[in-house]
């Protein structure tokens, strides 16, 4: 039996953890940086098994594109966030460091670490942890068709006694640099980084536009650039640099997330030793939609 149903604790953290005010993206830079200890306990998110842990990193309030909420958290040994269905959502979770069981319209299989999976609108979907001994590092984000609403509806059903198929009868991906291209130059950046398009808008019935995966080796750069139909956000997956947001430049670090919102002119650039792993993630205003300036600066003198 289907049941329409949000664990309270989960629906208070969207509608009301405090945000950044994105409209303000001058001077103070804005940005979310990981901390694990503010997490929040989540107990049977989506009628899953035990409790999860949850931080919202950004939501609704914060964009003027439909992108519906960007979240990160942690996923106990036996816990789940189960089985569920938005009609008018799209979402993609990303599990960073183990093996997890993702069920999508009731298949479920068991995808290695750094696995991404699309949930489309109407799919049912969640995840399972079965492993004995570590939590899973979950990253979600999340596209609306309606900007401001919410839907969703519980199948009731925790995922620990899924039967596994192989292969995944559903759409996954992995972050795996073996899978990036050569791109120089990027957005008027210094020297050459690795990059993907993961999926694009063809992918996705809302207005996503993109998510990208991007290795920066030491000394390279996204280039400082525009974007007035589109918005992104930048999540540090390792590594660390400096970001430029606005002509406000500041250090940044793995578990960061940047908002580039409308109308910002933002770039990031590796100053560091080791390589920066990013994955960025885009919604448009209009689906389809979108453009791009260069603004003729590589960043490596801010």
């Amino acid at each position: 039996m289907k049941r329409i149903f949000l664990p309270l604790t989960m629906l208070i953290l969207w509608m009301f953890w405090p945000s950044p005010s994105l409209a303000e993206q001058k001077g103070k830079p804005i940005y979310w940086s990981l901390v694990p200890s503010t997490y929040k306990d989540t107990p049977k998110c989506h009628s899953g098994a035990g409790t999860v842990k949850l931080s919202p990193i950004y939501g609704t309030p914060d964009f003027a594109t439909n992108l519906r909420a960007i979240s990160r958290g942690e996923i106990p040994p036996q816990c789940s966030i189960g089985e569920h269905v938005h009609r008018g959502i799209e979402e993609i979770f990303i599990i960073l460091n183990a093996n997890a069981q993702f069920t999508v319209n009731g298949h479920t299989a068991e995808l290695p670490p750094r696995a991404m999976v699309v949930c489309q609108k109407g799919s049912s979907h969640g995840i399972y942890n079965p492993n004995s001994d570590v939590s899973l590092d979950w990253l979600y984000f999340a596209v609306s068709m309606v900007k401001n609403k919410w839907d969703s509806i519980d199948f009731v059903d925790d995922l620990s006694q899924k039967t596994l198929e192989s292969p995944p009868p559903f759409q996954w991906t992995l972050l795996d640099r073996r899978l990036l291209k050569s791109a120089t130059n990027a957005h008027g950046g210094k020297g050459t980084i690795l990059f993907r398009r993961c999926f694009d808008k063809n992918s996705f019935a809302t207005n996503w536009e993109f998510i990208d995966h991007c290795i920066l080796p030491p000394g390279t750069s996204i280039g400082y650039h525009q974007h007035n139909m589109i918005e992104e956000v930048y999540y540090l997956v390792s590594g660390s640099g400096k970001v430029t947001v606005n002509n406000v430049t500041w250090e940044v670090k793995a578990g960061d997330a940047i908002p580039c919102t409308i109308y910002d002119s933002h770039g990031l650039y590796n100053n560091s030793n080791g390589e920066i792993e990013l994955v960025v993630v885009s919604a448009a205003l209009e689906k389809g939609k979108r453009n791009e300036k260069d603004l003729g600066d590589d960043l490596s003198t801010r």
